[in-house]
């Protein structure tokens, strides 16, 4: 394994992390959009003692990546930038205003709350829709310079991820985001009703992302040809799909027995495996069809230096991470243990 080659697999694992912890913070406020029923306002309750002493802090994980590539994949970086400028801009301008939103609905007065409390919901839908629509581009091959375009505007910064098959990745990554938040509520819930609500909303996007998966797999037949091949004839494919589906499995199995703790480390597994499918099937581009991890790294020098950097950062940054979450989650006195 080369240096470029050990810093994207950093930059993948952040990624993943960031999937596994922040989009469990978006998928949270998707079900804030969709509470329903006489317990709505103790579900977004809920929601909301969650996210708050974390969101913040699971953001480490995307400004992480974003260094890594532009640092030691500059031209990647900037390719990335130009051709996907629309969906990454709006990117930003969501998650800006979902903590803005957060923070006012949280502490604001009880006229703007409602207001801000929308602002949150509707930000919390659009930025994992986009970013999962800005991987589907990328694996599509349509940001490389070999990649499908009329050439015009429209072609070159529209058409990539304007399409059914990238729309169709992000609603898959929207699905698995809610699928995460529902399935991480049910252990952090302390009331029994609140908590069987967010079990079956777990179940049925559960379901729900299967069938998304199913959708971006048929329509990569002509979009994401190389993703497509990687995913079904690779050597690794079926012992990933076989783990994927374990895991699957597990999770859902362990909602409808209410093992909250194994459905959470189930579901984890779950979306981080399917996260990794997607990117051993385009190893080893950065950004199919034409640009490789190899061609697009930066000196040896830099990558050096930046892998010493990242030793020394986490060395601060995983112990206050753990004292963080030590903090805030595994204390939660949640009445788990107390009822099935």
């Amino acid at each position: 394994m080369s240096l470029a080659d050990l810093v994207a697999g950093v930059i993948f694992v952040a990624l993943n992390a960031y999937a596994v912890l922040g989009g469990a913070d978006f998928g949270g406020g998707v079900w804030d959009l969709l509470a329903l029923g006489p317990r709505k306002a103790r579900q977004r309750e809920l929601i909301a003692e969650a996210i708050g002493p974390v969101w913040e802090a699971n953001h480490v994980w995307l400004i992480l990546a974003i260094v890594l590539l532009f640092t030691c994949f500059p031209p990647a970086f900037a390719r990335l930038g130009t051709r996907l400028h629309i969906p990454l801009s709006l990117v930003l301008i969501g998650i800006v205003l979902r903590g803005s939103a957060f923070t006012f609905w949280r502490y604001g007065a009880d006229e703007e709350q409602r207001n801000w409390g929308m602002v949150f919901a509707i930000a919390s839908l659009m930025t994992p829709l986009l970013l999962g629509t800005t991987a589907g581009a990328i694996a599509s091959g349509a940001v490389g310079d070999g990649g499908w375009g009329s050439g015009d505007f429209y072609g070159t910064y529209v058409a990539p991820w304007l399409n059914p098959f990238a729309l169709s990745v992000g609603m898959f990554a929207l699905i698995a985001f809610a699928f995460l938040a529902a399935v991480y509520l049910t252990l952090e819930a302390r009331d029994r009703e609140v908590r069987e609500d967010f079990r079956r909303r777990a179940l049925a996007s559960g379901v729900g992302l299967f069938l998304a998966a199913v959708v971006v797999l048929l329509l990569s037949l002509n979009r994401a040809p190389r993703v497509r091949e990687g995913l079904i004839f690779a050597a690794w494919a079926v012992p990933l799909h076989l783990l994927t589906a374990a895991a699957a499995i597990t999770a859902l199995v362990a909602l409808w027995a209410r093992r909250w703790r194994v459905a959470r480390v189930a579901a984890a597994a779950q979306v981080s495996l399917i996260l990794w499918g997607w990117a051993l099937s385009q190893y080893p581009y950065i950004l199919p069809p034409d640009l490789s991890i190899a061609n697009a790294a930066a000196p040896a020098a830099t990558l050096r230096l930046v892998l010493a950097a990242l030793v020394a950062g986490a060395v601060l940054l995983l112990p206050s991470l753990y004292y963080l979450f030590r903090i805030f989650k595994m204390g939660n006195p949640s009445s788990v243990n107390r009822h099935p």
